[in-house]
């Protein structure tokens, strides 16, 4: 009898045996409004924004404070209300930023919308009025690249699916887990507005089979809306299971997985007819454009070598250090402090003892991790192919590194080191711990840089 095989993409890992997870799964989200947030005017790489306050100025929660400058820039809110203490470069993960600095001066009194606790009516909200929404509440990818939200939903390409990522395949975070479990109803309102958005046929809910608790709460909230008759007739809602496999939550991958479409190179999830947006995100459009607040605070891991693990819904803007001293400070003295989880996320210190401060949460801030240190030199490759097996994009990632350090960019942009995504299975399987994944994305960068100059050229 031939067994039916559940749908995967190629390659990827299974990096640990889910004890990761555990440290802060069952840690309920705790609030924690900071007496200061530092908002960073650019909250994500090459998303600069233009600060509309200045030092004295009064601002209340959800204010307006700084204009998109840039193409991956987003709107920027207040994230308290209070006043503006200074306006001012502050250094953040190695570069410096500019930076509103606000003192909260009022309690955040959390609203007790019907949209929070149960399926609504949204049968009267036009596509105009959500997609004006996700413009200008700024809204975000919130867990990745932080890409503004309506730059995907205004595409003129045919959408006719839209996935909502909940794999979060990292390992260590939980945030998205948690938001499930105890915002599905917020959520599900959120996923059907972008369904509405998007212009898509049905919206899926993906999420890996190491949550099924998960799963089986949003389903139950789908059924509940069903049978109370506010899902419209067009309103197709989808929990979609699939096998734990890191990098599952990749767009491409997750594209794959999900509907077995492969984005073409070079192309984007649009081009196959798809829109991929975070559960987080879904979150906050329901909060926009049901509770017209923008976004202005997210739920972010602590979890690793500290005290208490735990999941923290926080205002854009708060300190990190912070964040990891509400959480019991870190517990191993030889330590690296991570932005992210372990696979993507960068090392932001090392051997810290919480003397300085780390860095400022931002709109795709989604988890701190502190790691005992480890120390190993690389060896010399011995071909043994691992990093090709795993490759979810298909490459031969020891090929491009060999290339990347003879500095022939041609032969890299012949391995096609352009379709990197930097998930860093490479690295992680590599028996000769070589820097793989760094190398290969440095590649990636140089051979997209020279396409976009040769682009110019021709222009």
């Amino acid at each position: 009898m031939q067994i039916k095989q559940r749908p995967v993409f190629p390659g990827g890992i299974h990096p640990t045996d889910g004890s990761d997870k555990e440290l802060s799964m069952e840690a309920a989200v705790q609030p924690y409004w900071p007496e200061t947030v530092t908002i960073l005017s650019e909250q994500s790489f090459g998303g600069k924004c233009r600060i509309l306050v200045n030092p004295g100025d009064s601002v209340k929660e959800g204010q307006l404070i700084g204009e998109p400058d840039a193409f991956m820039a987003a709107p920027l809110h207040a994230s308290v209300t209070g006043t503006v203490l200074e306006v001012k470069e502050v250094a953040n993960q190695g570069r410096n930023i500019l930076a509103c600095v606000i003192r909260r001066e009022e309690k955040h009194a959390e609203p007790d919308a019907a949209y929070c606790h149960e399926p609504v009516n949204i049968h009267n909200i036009s596509r105009e009025e959500i997609l004006k929404g996700l413009r200008d509440g700024g809204l975000t990818g919130m867990g990745g690249a932080g890409f503004p939200t309506h730059k995907k939903y205004e595409t003129d390409k045919p959408i006719d699916a839209l996935l909502i990522n909940g794999a979060e395949c990292e390992p260590f975070l939980t945030c998205d887990y948690r938001l499930m479990l105890e915002n599905g109803h917020a959520l599900i309102n959120g996923v059907r507005l972008l369904l509405k958005g998007s212009g898509a046929q049905k919206a899926y809910i993906c999420l890996e089979d190491n949550k099924p608790r998960a799963a089986e709460h949003l389903r139950n909230i789908l059924k509940q809306a069903g049978e109370s008759g506010v899902l419209d007739a067009d309103e197709h809602v989808e929990v979609k299971v699939l096998p734990t496999k890191y990098p599952q939550g990749g767009e491409r991958q997750l594209i794959q997985a999900a509907l077995s479409r492969e984005v073409p190179m070079g192309g984007l999830p649009a081009d196959v007819g798809v829109i991929v947006s975070n559960v987080g995100t879904a979150r906050a459009a329901a909060d926009v454009i049901l509770g017209q607040m923008p976004l202005i605070r997210r739920i972010v891991t602590v979890t690793g070598s500290v005290k208490h693990p735990g999941n923290y819904l926080v205002p854009i803007g708060t300190s990190v250090r912070e964040l990891v001293q509400l959480a019991g400070g870190v517990t191993v003295e030889k330590n690296r402090v991570i932005a992210g989880g372990p696979m993507t996320g960068p090392c932001v210190a090392s051997d810290w003892k919480g003397e300085k401060e780390l860095f400022y949460v931002t709109k795709n801030t989604s988890g701190i991790l502190v790691l005992p240190d480890s120390a190993y030199e690389e060896q010399p490759c011995i071909r043994c192919g691992g990093c090709e097996n795993v490759c979810p994009a298909g490459l031969v990632p020891y090929q491009i590194d060999f290339a990347f350090l003879e500095e022939d960019y041609d032969l890299c942009e012949k391995l096609f080191a352009s379709e990197c995504i930097a998930c860093g299975c490479c690295s992680y399987i590599c028996p000769a711990k070589r820097e793989l994944t760094v190398r290969t994305r440095m590649a990636r960068d140089m051979v997209k840089q020279r396409m976009r100059e040769r682009a110019v050229k021709k222009a």
